[in-house]
């Protein structure tokens, strides 16, 4: 997730560098102030994590030379500008290059508190889509949130690697909440395609007109790329396939067909059909579906992950703490059990929600895991499953996240984990290598 965003404060007045940071940091804001705007631009670089509010008329650099500057280290950098009545002509040519917004002075407090709220979203969104594209070209990076040690997720990571490493079309099916989207990004990034096009498409909520257009496009106009055309040598993603009208089907065959070479344009279809106990072959036609499902990866429900579960929680549990500001919760005994035999109809979407609102309850001091389960089923499914599984594989897990929690809390310090849990070195060594836990995965 973003830093903390920053508000960067210039102006050569010390009353007004003072005045604009109490009522920022009043509002909740990190402010830094600077009286040269020479000063504040040698800390800035394409990913500094703020927001700059400049005066204009200042001595030495005034805040047009600045913003010409600042511009050319990230043109998506939200500048905001403080200009007297007679600049307001100069505050508009600062609009017309690049800046964000311009207050006049003397200005509402409120006014300000408004335009920086907007610039901080703003600047926490350019940020965010940086650090996920960074992530989609990485394939070692995407592939580390496969998190999970169970059998399943074993395999889905080879499946991953070898599947990336073909040119073939590919089917994901399996419930909301899976990370069937996941997935997909998992199969560009570790393939050779991977600093090709990435273009995705929901199929759901579309007329059909609208859908042939964008995959198609229109005919006769040239400045509207068709999808399939937009992701040549890379790959298209087609979330919801199974919604695609029969006319459409047929289009996205021949297109398919005319194209020959998969390396033309991958395509990874996404199907959510198994919810509603029915698998992509009975909607499809069949020469589209054999077509699609050349290579094909069935995702498991949470349910069925085990131990992931508890790993998946705790991590969540943590990185919302963090986010929050507190302690992270200590899972009971009793709390794990419940996580596990929990049936997740809204798998690990529902888990990342339940994890949050289990850090917020913590936080106010009261709650339980139990009740945000029974909140967060509905009346078709209970919040906890019937069937039960074996006591040593619920005391297995637990154990494992027990030393997984104090493994991460003291930083892979072994003598510590030791002290904190009351084992012997041999013990926990043993028990460390049964769990596949590597004290290399906690230094810091």
């Amino acid at each position: 997730m973003t830093k903390v965003i920053k508000i960067v404060i210039i102006d050569d007045e010390k009353d007004m560098r003072q005045s604009i940071s109490q009522w920022l940091s009043l509002s909740g804001f990190e402010t830094e102030t600077f009286a040269d705007a020479g000063d504040a631009l040698k800390g800035l670089n394409r990913d500094y994590p703020g927001v700059i509010v400049t005066d204009i008329k200042m001595p030495s650099m005034d805040g047009m030379q600045f913003l010409k500057k600042v511009k050319g280290i990230d043109s998506s950098l939200p500048i905001i500008m403080i200009t007297g009545h007679g600049d307001v002509p100069m505050a508009v040519e600062a609009m017309r290059l690049g800046a964000f917004d311009f207050l006049e002075k003397p200005f509402n407090p409120d006014a300000m508190i408004v335009s920086v709220k907007k610039a901080t979203a703003s600047r926490r969104l350019v940020l965010d889509n940086r650090q996920l594209r960074h992530e989609l070209s990485s394939g070692k990076t995407i592939m580390e949130k496969l998190v999970g040690a169970s059998v399943v997720m074993e395999r889905l990571r080879e499946d991953i690697l070898d599947l990336g490493q073909s040119d073939g079309h590919v089917l994901i099916e399996g419930e909301t909440g899976t990370g069937k989207s996941l997935v997909a990004h998992a199969l560009h990034a570790v393939s050779a395609r991977a600093k090709k096009k990435f273009v995705i498409f929901s199929c759901a909520g579309e007329e059909e007109a609208t859908v042939l257009r964008r995959l198609f496009g229109p005919a006769g106009v040239e400045d509207k790329i068709p999808l399939i055309e937009a992701a040549r040598g890379g790959t298209l993603v087609l979330e919801d396939v199974e919604l695609l009208s029969l006319h459409v089907q047929s289009r996205l065959l021949k297109a398919i067909n005319m194209q020959g070479d998969p390396s033309e344009t991958r395509i990874i279809a996404i199907s959510n059909l198994q919810e509603q106990e029915k698998i992509c072959q009975d909607v499809l036609r069949p020469d589209l579906y054999y077509r699609l499902a050349k290579l094909r990866i069935e995702l498991s429900p949470l349910r069925r992950r085990g131990e992931d579960i508890l790993t998946l929680f705790t991590q969540y549990a943590e990185r919302f703490s963090e986010d929050y500001g507190c302690e992270s919760p200590v899972v009971s005994a009793q709390e794990a059990a419940q996580l596990l035999q929990a049936p997740w109809p809204g798998n690990v979407r529902q888990l990342i929600s339940v994890a949050e609102r289990t850090v917020l309850q913590s936080r106010r001091g009261g709650g339980t895991i139990a009740s945000l389960l029974i909140a967060e089923s509905n009346a078709d499914r209970p919040a906890i499953t019937i069937e039960g599984k074996p006591l040593k594989e619920y005391v297995e897990a637990f154990e494992r996240m027990l030393i997984d929690n104090a493994m991460r809390r003291n930083r892979g310090s072994i003598s510590n984990v030791m002290e904190e849990l009351c084992l012997p070195r041999r013990t926990l060594n043993e028990k460390m290598a049964k769990y596949s836990l590597s004290r290399s995965n906690y230094l810091s």
